[in-house]
């Protein structure tokens, strides 16, 4: 193995593996280096939903004075521990200067473009390299106990057909037909017919797969600790195995890339966000389709052989415990909306950190004052929805193509 490359891929996670396939369909040479194994961080445990329907941002009116009731909550749906962090604090800050209607929509209508596009593009990837990974058109449904609930979040639908995001209400009679898994008296959904489910340790797998296959170098278990930089241009990667080099250079570290960036001198303005996740064996009464229980946030995925609830924000840095509270909030939440809220056999429980941004949508562009380094990261919670898109625009960037996207809507001078 030389230590030279065209293209090193910094990040073997689902966005890294999506880079790497993307240049190699575009006849580039491509290296991955991941600190651990393929998919070992946020892509593994996530509920793998494809959701433009979850284009509307996190920083939204009225988060602020519900994230302060939520402060001192540690099973809230959205948790900030305290304690002293500079840095979040002045991500806090930032990201509640965009808590108004203005930002919320103009943010809303770029990451609906970014999110439909993906998933348009991940269901004739799976279709063409022929990805076992059980995608499904299925549609995704928010289910509601209440029809105050309801009717608040109805209020965004109009806005969403706007932004090409159809959505169909239904009532708790025709809910109940069509999802026979949940309680009886909810007062209804809105189904959203373009999202899609698929198994995201799978999907990871499979691109890790088409990568090899095409000839893509993977080094799993391979940590970065260092960098050269000549002017403006990095130089060399160093890592635990040896110096790396390479014409161009992909920072795809997820919610990492704020550690690692700060050796070339990057100020990421970007917060671990802490998921939790809990897996199952199917249960026999299972959801047809990906569910969000709203009043609780849970998400619920089912698969061939699998069932996960997961969700939850919780800002607390890069701490590493598996909070027993939060996992605990995703089953009591589900048994408030389903007739069997848990499976047969308990899989796994589940923590992994989210790169999240202040505006909810990625840095993807040549990073500022370095000309072949390309940034690809802090998706959020997006990660796996926006694959696909992200890839495709950083070979179509690095290949100097028509770019699939206007680059504008993800460009890092935004922010940085």
């Amino acid at each position: 193995m030389t230590d030279s490359s065209d293209v090193i891929i910094l990040g073997g996670g689902v966005i890294g593996l999506a880079c790497a396939h993307y240049l190699l369909q575009a006849g580039r040479q491509v290296r991955v280096i991941e600190q651990g194994k393929v998919g070992c961080g946020s892509s593994h445990g996530n509920c793998g939903t494809l959701t433009p329907s979850h284009a509307t941002p996190l920083a939204a009116p009225g988060m602020i004075g519900e994230a302060l009731r939520w402060m001192f909550k540690p099973d809230a749906p959205f948790y900030v521990r305290p304690r002293w962090d500079p840095a979040l604090a002045r991500w806090l800050l930032a990201f509640s200067r965009r808590c108004n209607f203005d930002d919320w929509r103009r943010t809303g209508e770029a990451k609906a473009r970014v999110l439909r596009r993906s998933r348009a593009l991940i269901e004739a990837l799976v279709r063409e390299q022929q990805l076992d990974c059980e995608f499904s058109a299925s549609g995704l449904l928010y289910v509601f106990r209440s029809h105050e609930a309801m009717a608040k979040a109805s209020e965004e639908v109009p806005m969403l057909a706007r932004l090409g995001v159809r959505a169909e209400t239904w009532d708790g009679r025709r809910l109940a037909s069509e999802e026979p898994a949940l309680l009886p008296g909810m007062a209804g959904a809105l189904h959203f017919p373009g999202d899609a489910r698929l198994r995201p340790d799978r999907y990871v797998a499979e691109l890790a797969r088409i990568v090899r296959s095409q000839g893509g170098v993977i080094e799993e278990r391979c940590r970065v600790v260092g960098f050269e930089r000549e002017g403006d241009r990095v130089s060399a990667v160093h890592t635990e195995r040896g110096p790396r080099h390479a014409r161009d250079i992909v920072f795809a570290l997820g919610a990492w890339s704020p550690t690692v960036g700060r050796q070339l001198g990057l100020r990421l303005p970007i917060q671990p966000g802490k998921g939790y996740s809990i897996t199952y064996t199917r249960p026999a009464q299972a959801p047809n389709r990906p569910l969000v229980l709203k009043e609780r946030s849970v998400c619920v995925t089912t698969w061939r052989d699998g069932f996960r609830l997961g969700s939850t924000m919780e800002f607390s840095g890069y701490n590493s415990c598996l909070n027993p509270t939060r996992l605990r909030a995703l089953v009591r939440g589900a048994r408030e909306y389903l007739h069997t809220p848990e499976g047969p056999e308990h899989v796994e429980d589940w923590y992994g950190w989210r790169p999240m941004t202040i505006d909810d949508l990625p840095f993807i562009g040549t990073a500022p004052g370095m000309r072949n380094l390309m940034l690809a990261t802090g998706h959020g919670m997006m990660g796996v929805g926006m694959s696909a898109v992200t890839g495709h625009l950083v070979a179509d960037l690095l290949c100097q193509r028509d770019p699939i996207i206007d680059p504008a809507l993800c460009a890092p001078g935004r922010m940085l």
